[in-house]
This record gives structure tokens, sequence and C-alpha cells, in this order.
């Protein structure tokens, strides 16, 4: 029998109620032996409704006046008897609740071990599990959607699709290989080269989200540079609508990395402000600058500022990102200080132009922002299927084997070296969705979880 496990489910800290959950064969039992209420044993008690009482500890004594509930096997979040009990919020209460908890009989939860049990009783699949990280994790509406849909099982249903239409291929290869003197006919070997292809077809669609899922779950990531001066910090300051960085006529004043998320239209973009670009003569100036090189490099979209209102010689952007491996970075090239008046050499230039003292232009560079990170139109999509990194890896290695089954095929090669293949892709499909040996890969992912989900 597996073991009851405890857990206090909302954060640390002090608040109005607290969320403590158990699981498990023993979790009546045990909540039985703590819990006191004029409604009776905890036993008898209907599911699904709250009931008033204390939970006392060893020697009879009241911890705290709370609220009890029982779900009963099946029908409940891990598939196992559980039982919620809602608290007051304070750091010593709850914990004296789940010491009690404890012990009478039952063990701390793990990270995510509750929603791991869901997943071995069947109540929700491996993606499933992995969007309720995401739920939690949420920043902006379309990621919150994003998850949702596949908190749904959208994506499992996808994937469970492939798998099954994998499975029939591998079926009609091995009755050739039970009944080798037959042969393939090339009718049949043309139908699951098109089965192959069509799965295929769909993994590829569902790799070229996986872009988009990185940017709903981590946030995109927009890198604020350029010379000193120029007008970063308070750019920064404009995009979050309030002062989070210092502004001073000084050059250098920036001498490390700010960042903070926005939301523009439903995309976290994680900002970034960086050091003024040049040859610094002071060491934490230098290691400032270097900081602000490596940030660029690892950005998905620059924000190169200028000061429209200086000659652009002045200003040449190869002498402002000098050093940098930033060729294939993305970037907007944004014009600060319209409000001084834009210099003649700066007319004719594409690029944003703001004001930060007089606010001006914000909105024209949100919506270039959006626009040059290739997300128009993603929050249309009524399915918002956005795979993330172990999925893709999955679906790429899926893809690689039914690639090649499908060459063996064509070349009339044994059934035998086409199953090898096809068994390999059906493992990859079938780990998306855990329908594979995952105990490792459980442990990893589970391990990400917060304690008391």
């Amino acid at each position: 029998m597996e073991q009851t496990i405890a857990a206090i489910s909302t954060p640390v800290g002090q608040g109005a109620i607290a969320l403590l959950r158990m699981s498990g064969e023993s979790s009546v039992d045990i909540a039985e032996k703590v819990f006191r209420s004029a409604s009776g044993s905890v036993r008898e008690l209907p599911q699904r409704v709250q009931v008033l009482g204390d939970v006392v500890d060893t020697e009879g004594n009241r911890i705290d006046q709370v609220l009890l509930t029982v779900f009963r096997a099946p029908a409940s979040y891990t598939g196992e008897d559980t039982v919620e009990i809602s608290s007051h919020g304070g750091i010593l209460v709850t914990a004296a609740v789940l010491e009690a908890l404890v012990e009478a009989g039952a063990r701390p939860a793990e990270p995510g071990e509750f929603t791991q049990r869901a997943f071995l009783n069947g109540k929700m699949d491996l993606t499933q599990a992995e969007a309720v990280m995401d739920l939690i994790g949420a920043r902006t509406s379309l990621a919150l959607r994003a998850a949702n849909r596949q908190l749904e099982g959208k994506l499992g249903l996808r994937v469970n699709l492939l798998r099954e239409q994998l499975l029939a291929a591998l079926a009609h290869l091995e009755a050739y290989i039970d009944f080798p003197e037959e042969g393939i006919d090339p009718d049949s070997s043309q139908s699951i080269c098109e089965r192959l292809i069509e799965v295929s077809t769909v993994a590829r669609a569902l790799i070229d989200t996986a872009e988009e899922g990185r940017i709903l779950r981590e946030g995109l990531i927009v890198v604020i540079a350029g010379l000193p001066n120029a007008g970063k910090s308070s750019l920064l300051n404009l995009l979050l609508g309030f002062d989070r960085a210092i502004v001073s006529n000084s050059a250098g004043t920036t001498r490390d990395t700010i960042e903070e998320m926005i939301n523009i239209r439903g995309i976290p973009v994680r900002l970034v402000d960086t050091a003024g670009l040049r040859k610094a003569k002071e060491q934490v100036e230098r290691e400032g600058v270097c900081r602000a090189k490596r940030e660029v490099e690892g950005a998905d979209l620059v924000l190169h500022v200028q000061d429209s209102s200086l000659d652009q010689g002045s200003q040449d952007d190869p002498v402002a990102f000098a050093g940098t491996d930033s060729a294939e970075v993305q970037r907007i090239l944004v014009l600060n200080k319209v409000d001084l008046g834009i210099h003649p050499s700066w007319e004719e230039v594409e690029g944003v132009r703001i004001s930060c003292v007089q606010q001006r232009g914000v909105e024209s560079l949100r919506e270039a922002i959006f626009n040059v990170a290739g997300l128009v139109g993603f929050d249309l999509g009524s399915e918002m299927i956005a795979v993330n990194a172990r999925h893709r890896d999955c679906l790429e290695r899926a893809c690689r084997h039914t690639e090649k089954a499908v060459e063996l095929l064509r070349a009339g090669e044994s059934p035998e070296f086409v199953a090898i293949d096809l068994r390999e892709a059906l493992d990859a499909v079938g780990s998306i969705v855990g329908k594979v040996d995952t105990e490792e890969l459980l442990g990893e992912l589970f391990s990400s979880f917060c304690i008391g989900k």
C-alpha cells in the first residue's frame, strides 16, 4: 500500500486561509484521529461537503478551527481518497496542523507528488500534468489560455492520434514479419508510407509551435542597448510604467543589467536594461559593458536606442556593438529624444521615433516589438497548442525515425528493419504523454513542481 502523503498547498506566509491536503488510502483514517466535529465521524461525512470542526494534537488540545472536505476515490484530484483542510493562514498554525497529520500517520509530500499520483492513477496524461505548472506559472492571458488548452488534453489528443497511426502501421508490418513468404505488396507499402508521411507532417507542425511555447512560458527576451546617454533606462521606465532604473545625464550611470517583466498583448516580455556600450576606462564600467554584450548576444530582440537629436555619425552602430556576436539577433532601431528635434542625418532612417520625456511613441514601439517577434496573429489561434522543449525533442526524434522508415520502405528493405524505426518513433511519441517506461523522466519532471501540488 502506498503511503498517505500530506502537505501545505498554499504559499508559506501570512494570509486569511491556508489549504492542507492529504492523499492516500489512510487519508480518512488519519483525519479521523485529528479532527473533531459536531457532524460526527469523518468516515461518515458526505464527500465534497465542507464540515466545520477542530484539528487537535495528540493530547486533544485544539490547534485550530478548520473546514474539512473529503474526496473519495476515484473522484478526486489524485484518484485516491483525499482530504483537504482549510485552516487559518498563519505560518505557525499551518505548520502545527501539518505536524498533527504527520504524527497521525501521514508523511510529508515530495514536490509534485499529488500531481504525479494523478498521472499514475490515470487522472491525466503527462502533457496535462506539465500543464498544471504552466497554469500556475502563467504570467499573461495568452500563457494562461495555452496552459488551459493543454490541461484540457488538446495536445494529448493530437499526440495520441499520432501514436495510434504509428501503432496501426507497425501492426501492418508485424503481419508481414510473421508471414515473410508473402512480402509487402506495393499497394500496402504505399499505404503505409502515406500514413507515416502524414504522421511526420503533423508532428512537424507541432514542433513549429515550440518557439511560441518557449516565449509563453519564459518570456521574450528584449534587451535595451546602445551608447551611453541614449535614454535606455528612461525607455525601460517608460515601458514599465514606473521608475525602476536610475536616470541621470552622467554617462555610465547603469553599471549592471536590470530585468523586469511586462505584458505586450498577452505575450510575456523580459525587458533587460544594460550599461552603455562604449570603451570604458574604469573596471566596474568595463564589467557592465561586458555583461551588456552578453545580454545582446542572448537576446530574442534588441532595442537599439539612439539619440535622434545628435548627428548619426557620432553614434555609429558598429561602434556601439563592437565585439558582440549579435549579427543574427533581430533589432528595432529606437530613435529617442524626438522632443529635442530630429537631426537631419536621421530623417530618412527607418526606426521607431519616441520621446521618453513626453511619453510619445510608446504604443508604436510596443506594436513593433510584437510584430518583429513574429507573433502576429498568435493570439487568434483557437487551439493555442504550444509544445515545450521536452515535447519538441520527442517529436523531432519521432520524425527522424518515421522518415527513416519511409526511406526503408521505398527502398524495398525487409519489414524487420522498418519495424525497428517505427518502434523508436512510437516510443518517442509515447514518452510525450507518458505511455512508456518513464520512471527516470517522471522523477525529473515532477521534482520541478511546488510541494502540495
